[in-house]
């Protein structure tokens, strides 16, 4: 089958992903353009996550002042390379973020980053809802799995749904960053001022 060479320059379009990668993936989707999309999503995944555990010791402080002037944001993100920290999308990327952070107001980067105490608090509460809505005790915790899953949704920048897009979240953002970039992307830390808040 002949490879549609308009597909494949639609996808590079809308993905950013290199045209080799973007045929290599029309190729195996038989053209059609939504799995050719899948296919570039996991592939993109797949190379982020290789990527995870390289150095990010350049990057850039992104910063966004609301209309207002009622609230700023300073956000870290850190990249492998000064040309990356340079690069229009990273750039993009970064001042997304922090309209993100302006926006939806998280209090931590990642779960990882929420403290033990306050999680135990959040738990404690969900138990109590649970007990007194007589749930059994077997499906106590999958209930509560589902509970903090929300909890990080709200509260986690990385798990918050794109202002942009809600289709994905702030991790996919920057996970297809990493992929598009090819180098390791990591959101380091954020500080969201308010006034009189």
């Amino acid at each position: 089958m002949a490879v549609d060479m308009e597909l494949v320059k639609k996808l590079r379009a809308e993905t950013g992903v290199g045209i080799l990668e973007c045929r290599k993936a029309v190729t195996e989707a038989g053209n059609n353009y939504q799995k050719a999309e899948e296919i570039l999503r996991k592939r993109g995944f797949e190379k982020a996550k290789a990527k995870s555990s390289r150095a990010t010791t350049q990057g850039v402080i992104g910063a966004y002042i609301h209309t207002n002037s009622k609230i700023g944001v300073l956000v870290e993100v850190g990249c492998e390379t000064d040309f990356v920290a340079k690069n229009v999308d990273f750039q993009t990327m970064v001042k997304d973020i922090a309209m993100q952070i302006a926006a939806l107001s998280p209090q931590y980067v990642a779960p990882e980053d929420v403290p033990a105490e306050v999680l135990e608090k959040e738990k404690e509460i969900y138990r109590e809802q649970m007990k007194k809505q007589g749930k059994p005790e077997n499906v106590v915790e999958k209930i509560i799995e589902g509970k903090l899953n929300k909890f990080y949704a709200e509260v986690c920048l990385l798990d918050q749904r794109f202002f942009k897009d809600d289709s994905k979240s702030i991790r996919d953002l920057v996970t297809e960053h990493i992929h598009k970039i090819g180098e390791n992307i990591i959101v380091k830390r954020f500080v969201r001022y308010q006034v009189g808040g």
